[in-house]
């Protein structure tokens, strides 16, 4: 049985090792024309990641396949592919919510490459300050949760920085119960971001509502503890797990199966046209009657099609709201310029807080 298994196996292990020989080859060949490539954007002092790029080359090679590879096995290969490129000509450092293990790190590698520099921080506001500092070219913060709504303090923060989104990223959470034993004998407490207890929460009520629930400041650092103290359960994901030496009590305790996180990358330079792009911007209105019909008009009259509206107050004045909406199409193109050359004119307050491709 083994002689013939290997007799039929032979010939075709020796026809994939002559495809990645021919493979190496190529993307060596590859590599060396993206360091010309690299030399020529130093000469302008051009970005070496230019998003809207990586997305069309993506997008073109899917387009091309006849599979069997799907379009997901595509986008995850030239990923890294380019990531490795863009480390030959220089290394990238992008900032995201620490510690090491969180879903932001997750996010980053996903979006990124792990040809990336990952600079945790202590919050999302030290994430801003990590990038508008010049310590980090890139962040990577959550903006909106499909179970729990948008992030409040990522929305502040939009509003207040000169950093402009540059990209975005929808990442399925998975939430898994961890300990040190992989079981509860002799938990107490679980710990997590708030978040992940408000996603988890009919989960643990009917699994565990024994269990004390303790908000910390991300689910990696209540991994952290738990790999501490054995009377502590952690919530989080399969890295922060492998991280901190963590056993799965439970696998996938997330109260929604389809439970997502939507996160953007902030940076300084302006991201341009991909062809498959969304533009995000904040917009205030006088307190008037039909104020609010009167500043959505000019999409609908331009056929701009808006995919996000979300209201958050001013903090300033009585029942005054800042609204921050997602609108598909690139500032550049024709109709998206003269919809948001109208807006701004109805509007008491327009931001455009980027242009940038859609996660596909």
């Amino acid at each position: 049985m083994d002689d013939e298994l290997n007799n039929r196996l032979k010939p075709l292990r020796e026809r994939i090792d002559a495809l990645d020989a021919q493979l190496i080859a190529l993307l060596n060949q590859r590599a060396a024309v993206a360091l010309e490539v690299g030399e020529v954007k130093k000469h302008f002092n051009a970005p070496v990641f230019r998003p809207e790029r990586e997305q069309q080359v993506i997008a073109r090679l899917q387009d091309m396949s006849e599979g069997p590879l799907a379009s997901e096995h595509i986008s995850a290969i030239w990923r890294e592919i380019m990531a490795a490129s863009r480390a030959l000509e220089k290394t990238i450092k992008a900032a995201y919510l620490g510690p090491v293990g969180t879903y932001s790190e997750q996010a980053m590698h996903e979006y990124f490459g792990q040809s990336i520099e990952g600079l945790p921080c202590p919050s999302i506001d030290e994430v801003f300050r990590s990038v508008e500092a010049g310590a980090a070219e890139f962040g990577v913060v959550p903006v909106e949760n499909s179970t729990e709504g948008a992030v409040s303090r990522t929305l502040d923060l939009l509003l207040q920085t000169q950093l402009a989104i540059g990209g975005e990223l929808a990442l399925p959470i998975h939430h898994n119960l961890l300990t040190l034993n992989g079981g509860l004998a002799g938990v107490t407490r679980v710990c997590a971001h708030a978040q992940a207890l408000a996603q988890c929460q009919r989960w643990l009520a009917t699994n565990a509502p024994h269990l004390e629930r303790q908000a910390v400041s991300s689910n990696a650092e209540a991994a952290r503890m738990a790999a501490e103290d054995p009377t502590v359960a952690a919530i989080a994901g399969d890295r922060a797990a492998t991280h901190y030496g963590l056993q799965v009590a439970y696998a996938l305790i997330q109260d929604d199966p389809h439970n997502r996180t939507r996160f953007v990358m902030i940076g300084k330079e302006r991201t341009g046209v991909s062809g498959h792009d969304q533009t995000s911007l904040i917009v205030s209105v006088a307190n008037e009657p039909g104020a609010v019909f009167k500043l959505l008009e000019p999409l609908a009259r331009h056929s701009v099609s808006m995919t996000r509206f979300e209201s958050r107050p001013a903090r300033v004045g009585t029942w005054e709201y800042y609204f921050y909406i997602d609108v598909e199409g690139h500032r550049d193109d024709p109709a998206v310029a003269a919809a948001l050359k109208e807006l701004g004119e109805k509007a008491a307050f327009l931001k455009i807080l980027g242009s940038y491709p859609r996660a596909r």
